[in-house]
Order: structure tokens, then C-alpha cells, then sequence
């Protein structure tokens, strides 16, 4: 399953991984790990936040992908199943009348 991955870091937590050159391994060793399609980085409520959109093969592997940015970044993480395009015209023939 498609899904988008949000890691919102503390910034003191953040600031002290930077410090000590943790941050980077930690987000290269989770993007090495999942094979995103796509990851982008920036600002949300004043916290470095990533997105990461990648493929979930098994909900057992939530606590893999989940405790390094926890451990590492005291990071906020939330995720969302998501469609692309051809997956939202997919889920909108299926309920379309006549289909």
C-alpha cells in the first residue's frame, strides 16, 4: 500500500543530531530502508519535517521504519494511506454506476 510517511522532528532534538552528525544517517538509513518514491523536506509548525511516500508491504513493519526517527530525532510521525493518480481513476470507476 501507497503511503505518506510525515516525520516531524523537535527542534532541540534535531539541533543536538546535527551537532553530532547523526542527522543525516539517520534520514539516509530510513530512505535506504523504505525505497521511497519520493521524499521532500522542509518547514511545518516551526519543526523540521519530512514527507516520504513509499510502499507498505506489512503493517509489522511500522516499528522499524518509526524508532529511529523516535529514538534519534524525538520526532512526531504520522501516516496516511495515499492514491496516484491512476489509483484515485481506479477507486472512482469502481463506483461509478453501471461498473
Amino acid at each position: 500500500m501507497r503511503m505518506l510517511l510525515k516525520v516531524q522532528m523537535d527542534t532541540p532534538a534535531s539541533n543536538e543530531a546535527i551537532k553530532a552528525g547523526t542527522l543525516f544517517k539517520t534520514v539516509e538509513g530510513a530512505l535506504e530502508a523504505l525505497h521511497p518514491e519520493a521524499a521532500y523536506f522542509t518547514v511545518e509548525d516551526g519543526c523540521r519535517t519530512g514527507y516520504i511516500f513509499f510502499d507498505l508491504t506489512d503493517t509489522s513493519e511500522l516499528p522499524k521504519i518509526s524508532e529511529p526517527f523516535f529514538l534519534g530525532l524525538g520526532a512526531k510521525i504520522h501516516y496516511s494511506p495515499v492514491m496516484n493518480r491512476e489509483d484515485l481513476a481506479k477507486g472512482l470507476a469502481a463506483i461509478m454506476p453501471g461498473n
